[in-house]
């Protein structure tokens, strides 16, 4: 796990954010962002922002509940990466989800594909998200 920044820069809202890399069977999900979200039409690992008295856990249940209509059965800590851009500095909790149930969907309206781990590499990914796509393809 990384360490903790004390400051944060001028003017730049900072953003924790839980993840999930939801994984089956050598395969890992992934949700696009819409055009017009910061780091639009990339591919991510789904999750959002905690909100005030969530725990990281609590987060992503309730994130991968509304995006994708699952509900999380098993989910452990597997990094965390901090990345600052030009406008803001996100600290990403991701944790590896291999146990859900439901039929994963873009309740917002958002694709939503299963790729194999291998093929990460080939996709465009926000930033932040280039260590996680690392450390999953290093889990096949």
């Amino acid at each position: 796990m990384s360490g903790t920044v004390d400051k944060k820069g001028p003017g730049a809202p900072f953003l924790h954010v839980a993840v999930g890399v939801i994984w089956q069977q050598g395969k890992v999900l992934l949700s696009r962002r819409a055009s017009h979200q910061h780091q639009g039409d990339k591919w991510e690992f789904p999750g959002g922002k905690l909100e005030a008295g969530e725990t990281v856990l609590e987060a992503l249940q309730r994130e991968l509940t509304e995006e994708l209509a699952i509900t999380v059965q098993n989910a452990q800590p597997l990094m965390e990466v901090r990345h600052r851009y030009p406008e803001r500095e996100v600290l990403l909790d991701i944790w590896l989800v291999d146990a859900f149930s439901g039929e994963p969907h873009g309740v917002e309206g958002q694709a939503v594909q299963w790729f194999a781990a291998s093929e990460l590499d080939t996709l465009s990914f926000p930033d932040a998200n280039q260590p996680i796509v690392e450390r999953v393809m290093q889990l096949v």
